[in-house]
């Protein structure tokens, strides 16, 4: 499984995922269409974006890849003209990244 972590990662979700075996890249801020593609969003199975005020990036992830989970992780609010192309949202002050992480492994195994 592969994963693109998009952005700061203070709860270090990127981590969790890899912790599992999920192979990883990372992605800093702003996240830009090129920088997406070099990391190999279009072979990822999972685009997790941390840093919600980043919300494009959920619609460049997805015209990339129709077929990427996007999830954003992260404190703030997700832009309203992204909210329908985004597949989850989690605040995690309620859930941590290792829960995150093992859900996520699982629904996409």
């Amino acid at each position: 499984m592969r994963a693109i972590v998009a952005g700061p990662d203070p709860e270090a979700i990127g981590e969790a995922l890899e912790a599992l075996g999920v192979a990883v890249e990372r992605v800093d801020s702003p996240v830009f269409a090129d920088a997406l593609g070099e990391a190999g969003i279009e072979d990822a199975d999972l685009f997790v974006l941390t840093d919600l005020a980043e919300g494009i990036s959920v619609t460049l992830a997805k015209e990339a890849n129709p077929d990427v989970r996007a999830v954003c992780y992260g404190d703030g609010e997700l832009p309203e003209s992204i909210a329908g192309t985004v597949d989850l949202v989690v605040d995690p002050s309620l859930l941590d990244a290792a829960t995150v992480a093992e859900e996520l492994v699982e629904e996409l195994a």
